[in-house]
This record gives structure tokens, sequence and C-alpha cells, in this order.
């Protein structure tokens, strides 16, 4: 059921760790890969050490994405491309940020959607689309208001896209991980104030690994996870279970 032999899976966000982590998971289960990302120069590190094909294109742009995949057949997608914005209250928050965070987190997901389901429909094979949410939009975390907003949506536009594509064989859902220690989480959760409060009251104690997000998502595109559909996935410790 983890055999994705004559399948092509599309991973944006792939030269990130989570992307990177499931680019490499993918490919061990014999899947066709084509990563996603901003340019040729990020996506040339895991271009180079896995020999995927690159697709550089810009989320924020439907012109972009709809040229990209316009004739490009997928089986499945994962939306993981992602901005974390700032930390900051309501009050003080950068409207120009919350506007970048929206624009890639949640309209560049749904572009990639709204493209590669078409094709996905017109092939007539069904498919899986994952889309990387956050813990964040499950729980409130004090200065995450554009990014909980952002992933809030994503997982709205999850559970309505499973509606509308189920009759077509597509399934849709999220995984809301929790922190993962990339360079992009880092300057704010390794803080030791921040880190310890968090993980204290984590049941599990421990921020996750870039694999363990990777796990969850290569088993929903996969056929093990036929009747799953419309799901938000916490990968999070137990930390929304409180």
């Amino acid at each position: 059921m983890f055999d994705f032999s004559n399948r092509t899976i599309l991973v944006t966000g792939a030269s990130g760790g989570i992307g990177g982590a499931t680019v490499k998971l993918l490919l061990q289960h014999g899947a066709d890969v084509i990563a996603a990302g901003t340019s040729k120069e990020n996506l040339a590190p895991i271009v180079a050490e896995t020999g995927v094909r690159g697709l550089p294109f810009d989320l924020t742009s439907e012109d972009a994405v709809r040229d990209a995949l316009r004739d490009l057949p997928v089986h499945g997608v994962v939306n993981c491309a992602g901005f974390g914005g700032e930390i900051a209250t309501p009050m003080e928050t950068d409207i120009s940020v919350f506007d970048k965070v929206i624009a890639i987190n949640t309209r560049g997901a749904l572009l990639v959607t709204k493209y590669a389901a078409r094709t996905m429909i017109a092939a007539g094979g069904g498919g899986a689309i994952v889309n990387v949410s956050s813990q964040a939009a499950l729980v409130a975390l004090h200065g995450h208001i554009s990014y909980a907003a952002s992933k809030a949506a994503l997982d709205s536009i999850t559970r309505v896209s499973a509606l509308e594509l189920g009759p077509h064989g597509i399934r849709v859902n999220s995984v809301n991980p929790t922190v993962v220690m990339t360079p992009m989480s880092a300057f704010y959760w390794g803080r030791d104030d921040i880190q310890g409060p968090f993980l204290d009251a984590m049941p599990l104690g421990r921020y996750a690994t870039e694999e363990e997000i990777a796990g969850p998502i290569v088993f929903l595109l996969s056929d093990a996870a036929a009747m799953i559909t419309g799901v938000t996935l916490p990968i999070d410790g137990g930390y929304t279970s409180r």
C-alpha cells in the first residue's frame, strides 16, 4: 500500500526541512517526485542529492502557478511551502507581513490545488493532496496571529476541497505539526524562555523531526489511507490534546 510506482507526486517547499524529508521518503517508496520551490538555486541541493526533477515557480503569482502546472500530470500533491512571518500580537502585527504569510501559506496552496486538481480530474485516476498546516491552526499560541490565521484558513481549504474533489476520487487532508527545529523556527522556539514552558506542556516533551512529519504525509498520500479525507491530523506530541 506504500508503493508509489508510476505515480508522480509534486512537493512544494521541497528545499525546506519537511519538504526535503518528504521528497526523500517518497523516493524510497518508488514515487516519481517533482520538487517545487522558489528558484533553481534554492532547489539545487535537493535536486543534486536525490536526482528528482526541480520545478521553480512563484507561488504568489497565479500566472506562474498556472503555467507551471497546466500540463503537468500528477497523482499527488504536498503543499509544504511556507513562510513563518513574524512573532507579534494583534496590536503589533505588520499587515504587510500578514499579507505575505497569507499569500504563501494559504493563497499559494489554494492556487496549487486549483491547477493540480484540474489535471488530476482530467486524468480520471483519482489521487491525493496533503496540505502541511500547523498546530497553530488548532490552538492559540502567543505571537502567532498571522501564521495561525494562514494555517486555520488552510485547514478550511482542506475540508472544502475534500468535499468538492471527493466525487473525482481525490482525497484532501492536512497534517498539523508541532514545532520542527528548522532554521525558520529556531530563532523563536530555540529560546530557553520559550522552549522550556512549551515542552513542559507537551506530553511527549520534545520537538518533532522532519522525518516524523514526512511519514504521516506519505501515509496520507498512499493507498493505505484510501478512506481518509477531510481530516486535520495533529502531529504534535499530544500538545493539542491538553
